[in-house]
């Protein structure tokens, strides 16, 4: 059974969204990478991607998450950040701890893909 499978489908990975966006988007320490940003359309791709990366429908079209994080200059720390309220709010959903897990491995994954900044 996939991770997708395990937290419910669509309507928990949906559901997962709004929560992690409610988090991420009220933290000070992300704000500046929200600003100016079309949370619809952004929750949206999320959506498809979550899913995707968890082993469910592939409904990701968009760009790659090199491309669509190039120039944002993220940070490890913020990358950290983005992760644990993934996490979070996967637990606030009644997502089991082993499955929370397997999905913080499979976004640990991506951080090449996404962080460009470095700090020292």
């Amino acid at each position: 059974m996939s991770v997708y499978d395990e937290i419910g489908g669509a309507p928990a990975v949906k559901a997962a969204v709004t929560v992690f966006y409610d988090r991420v988007t009220a933290d000070p320490a992300l704000e500046k990478w929200f600003q100016n940003v079309d949370l619809t359309r952004l929750k949206a791709h999320q959506r498809a991607f979550l899913a995707a990366a968890m082993g469910g429908p592939e409904l990701f079209s968009g760009r790659g998450l090199d491309a669509a994080h190039a120039g944002l200059e993220i940070t490890p720390e913020a990358f950290d950040a983005v992760v644990e309220h993934l996490a979070v709010s996967l637990h606030d959903l009644g997502v089991e701890d082993d499955v929370i897990a397997r999905v913080r491995v499979r976004v640990e994954g991506l951080r090449g893909e996404i962080v460009s900044a470095v700090t020292v």
